[in-house]
């Protein structure tokens, strides 16, 4: 998987590439669909979401530029494969879940695989809130695609902190964007954007569109 499907495509970084080899991805794979496990492609999980492709999971991850001191937040902890790719690069993780069947799972999941609270601290919620306690965060990588980027989470960032998140509307394709922060005010004028390829994610939602959903 890594030489075929992550560093043959381009993402180099020796540290994410260790990264990718020490977590095991069919541990994050539902049980019928473990063969698949190394397989370039998003795969399914529960509730309509899926876990991203080893390359998106690799490149974003690269691009989220991550030091051993760093502290990341995570919007969309899912299967949990992203966020345990994550702790392997950076001093801790907080991810957030807005599905807590899912969020529950992925906790269990890494905690029975060695990650300690102290390494990836887990909450559900609603991630357009972020988590304004434990900010600012040298990076925000989002795993699921907002029509716009959040104000909200841009300004937890941290001086020169980085913000990856796919972006645009669930039916279209969407914009892998890199957003870094230049100034300590709050405008969009002071950070900086790159467009990195086309891609498709599940939308983001709130608290509200998930509670509309159960009652409907």
């Amino acid at each position: 998987m890594i030489v075929e499907t992550v560093q043959s495509r381009g993402v180099t970084d020796v540290r994410v590439l260790g990264a990718m080899a020490n977590v095991p991805r069919h541990e994050f794979i539902p049980s019928h669909l473990q063969t698949q496990a190394y397989s370039d492609q998003p795969l399914p999980l529960c509730e309509g979401q899926t876990i991203s492709q080893p390359y998106i999971v690799a490149l974003m991850t690269a691009l989220a530029e991550l030091g051993s001191s760093d502290r990341c937040l995570e919007i969309g902890t899912g299967s949990g494969y992203q966020t345990a790719v994550l702790a392997e690069l950076c001093a801790s993780v907080f991810t957030i879940e807005i599905r807590e069947a899912l969020g529950q799972s992925a906790q269990a999941r890494l905690s029975l695989l060695g990650y300690t609270p102290s390494r990836i601290c887990c909450k559900i919620g609603d991630g357009y809130a972020g988590w304004p306690e434990f900010a600012p965060f040298d990076a925000v990588i989002l795993t699921a695609a907002p029509t716009r980027v959040p104000m909200t989470l841009l300004t937890q960032l941290a001086p020169y902190g980085r913000l990856i998140a796919p972006i645009g509307p669930a039916d279209k394709i969407q914009r892998l964007e890199k957003w870094v922060r230049r100034r300590s005010t709050n405008r969009l004028a002071d950070f900086d954007r790159t467009h990195v390829l086309n891609v498709q994610f599940v939308p983001m939602q709130s608290a509200a569109e998930i509670g509309n959903q159960e009652t409907s």
